[in-house]
């Protein structure tokens, strides 16, 4: 897991970066969850992530947002963050230009942030949100999903009822040509302690599904 530094709005940002060794490997961000309360790049759900897609060879960054650790700059209510993660998104694909998929992943506020980046940037194939902060954020900015894709919540999270992601989940899903699949964790809180095995299996069956899914459909459209 190299160190990266790379350019932001407002300076550095600082990374961890696994290149894939194959040719033309798809690309995966991972975003991180608040960064007033403690989140970073080395959180335990968004090292899962990172992992999950480096081990089937999917060149995959992580970063801390502004503020955050090496990163220079401070906390900006989610707008500075947004245009971090595209400056990352940028990077990554400026070291793999000939990139076959390309995916965003992001926990709690990282999710959120994954969603808006999601708007922003039609060449994402498909999304990984884990914990969406539902409760705490207008998700009305959805309309339409550009994409399809996975949104994991946990039975027992306090922090964000289920019920607030239900509703998301089943807005998104009601339109056309997009699926979204809304996996619940049984006995998962919002940080999913004692849970990551679950968490990785949900996440390693869609990703393996999803990204066959993908290929079949671009090589109709060549």
């Amino acid at each position: 897991m190299p160190e990266v530094i790379f350019a932001g709005p407002e300076g550095r940002l600082e990374g961890r970066y696994h290149h894939s060794q194959e040719d033309n490997a798809p690309i995966a961000l991972i975003l991180h969850p608040h960064p007033k309360q403690g989140g970073t790049m080395n959180n335990r759900v968004v090292f899962e992530l990172y992992n999950i897609f480096a081990k089937r060879g999917y060149s995959t960054l992580r970063f801390n947002f502004r503020g955050v650790g090496r990163s220079q700059g401070k906390y900006d209510e989610g707008t500075g963050e947004l245009s971090d993660a595209a400056s990352a998104l940028d990077w990554l694909q400026a070291s793999n230009p000939n990139a076959k998929q390309c995916w965003v992943g992001g926990f709690s506020f990282g999710a959120w942030i994954c969603m808006q980046l999601l708007m922003r940037r039609p060449e994402i194939d498909s999304f990984i949100s884990v914990g969406l902060p539902a409760n705490k954020y207008d998700f009305s900015f959805l309309a339409p999903c550009p994409s399809s894709g996975l949104i994991l919540h946990g039975l027992n999270d306090t922090m964000v009822p289920e019920e607030s992601v239900s509703t998301v989940a089943k807005k998104l899903s009601a339109q056309k040509k997009i699926e979204i699949t809304y996996n619940l964790i049984k006995g998962a809180n919002h940080f999913f302690h004692d849970k990551t095995e679950e968490l990785n299996q949900h996440v390693s069956e869609y990703l393996d599904k999803q990204s066959k899914e993908i290929s079949k459909m671009k090589a109709k459209e060549t």
